[in-house]
């Protein structure tokens, strides 16, 4: 029997492995950070042999609450996830399990791996209407991948903006990231071939790629939270920010989605920059739009419960949706969705999970259409 974490996204500690029925683990800190709760890790040698693994560090977690009603993500063949249910006694977070094959991934939610994002810039570039520029490197030397999705037509277009995974534990933001760009470059889609003589995307589908390789919760390699670096970032700290902030400078931004996961909350749901100094009536109504118009378009997504909103001039102008929503005065939101399940529209074997944030994906992108047609957006 072996526990292993030394790949793409691992991340455990094993604490003692002496018997099947007592598999005591760790969760590992992100480097220099406090941040911890992402993991993923492989049991191997354990077919037929009932197992109880324990998280020790649970309590710690920079999110306690999600390990609360909450049911583990596991693969014997790391392409289809399926969910396992897990207890919480004393700060500590077990899983009893009797593994069905040799090998067995546990993950806090389903992984997304540097090497499938290799694949899908790869996939995406076979498309006519995709262009790569790689606006700089993180500080382990990876590139920053920024997609620009457009028909080739020389019409004047709307600039939309969407950026993923800058906190890269949350990795249902970019099986989001895979749902939009499939449904952006899909040739046979009339509705995306109508979106596209409209907008023109500029996409970011991993913001923290050190992160993600890492292991990472909420934080890159030098230990910071990019989604509060957005005031002034330093190439030596945040290049990953500065970079796609000189290249939004560069191209204008007209709508903004800062793609997330929330830890605790089973909802999918976005929150606006309503504490903005300039935010009135016209702000207002564009936001209710959006939110209610995805609200239509997908079950999963609601707008009954949500982070509540900043009274104006409290925004947080270090975060990505409070920085572009005040400097190009555009909708800026940040969409999130659960490491758990929907409340409402529960799937009890699978979870939230990859496939489900990409039809999420590919209802906001509608929902973007319908914004840009509605008089609260001129």
């Amino acid at each position: 029997m072996q526990i292993s974490q030394n790949f793409d996204g691992g991340n455990i500690e094993v604490v003692s492995a002496e018997s099947a029925h007592d598999i005591r683990l760790n969760i590992r800190h992100d480097q220099d950070s406090e941040f911890y709760q992402w993991f993923y890790f492989r049991l191997s040698g354990a077919r037929n042999i009932a197992c109880t693994l324990k998280i020790l560090n649970a309590a710690g977690a920079a999110y306690p609450k999600g390990f609360e009603n909450y049911r583990v993500a596991y693969s014997y063949d790391r392409q289809h996830w399926n969910r396992w249910p897990t207890s919480l006694a004393n700060g500590v977070l077990s899983i009893e399990i009797t593994p069905e094959q040799d090998s067995v991934y546990f993950a806090y939610f389903a992984p997304y791996s540097m090497e499938r994002h290799a694949d899908l810039i790869a996939r995406s570039l076979q498309s006519a209407r995709c262009s790569l520029e790689v606006v700089g490197q993180s500080l382990d030397g990876q590139d920053i991948d920024l997609l620009k999705i457009s028909s080739g037509g020389s019409t004047p277009t709307k600039h939309c903006w969407l950026i993923a995974r800058q906190h890269p534990g949350e990795t249902m933001a970019q099986w989001w990231m895979e749902g939009a760009l499939e449904w952006l470059l899909d040739p046979t889609n009339a509705q995306s071939r109508a979106l596209l003589e409209r907008c023109t995307f500029f996409v970011v589908p991993n913001m923290n790629p050190d992160g993600s390789r890492r292991g990472h919760l909420r934080t890159n390699a030098a230990g910071r939270n990019l989604n509060r670096e957005w005031a002034a970032p330093a190439m030596d700290a945040a290049p990953e920010v500065f970079v796609v902030r000189e290249a939004m400078a560069r191209e204008g931004v007209d709508f903004f989605l800062d793609v997330h996961g929330d830890e605790s909350l089973p909802y999918c749901f976005i929150a606006g920059v309503e504490g903005l100094s300039g935010w009135d009536e016209s702000s207002q109504a564009q936001l209710d739009f959006y939110k209610n118009r995805l609200a239509d378009l997908n079950p999963d997504f609601q707008t009954a419960v949500g982070y509540p909103p900043k009274a104006p001039g409290e925004a947080n102008l270090t975060m990505a949706g409070g920085h572009v929503g005040h400097h190009f005065g555009c909708l800026a939101m940040t969409l999130e969705m659960p490491f758990k399940d929907t409340t409402a529209t529960p799937e009890p074997t699978v979870g939230w999970n990859g496939p489900r944030s990409k039809a999420l994906a590919h209802s906001c992108l509608l929902a973007v259409g319908d914004y840009f047609d509605s008089k609260v957006s001129q």
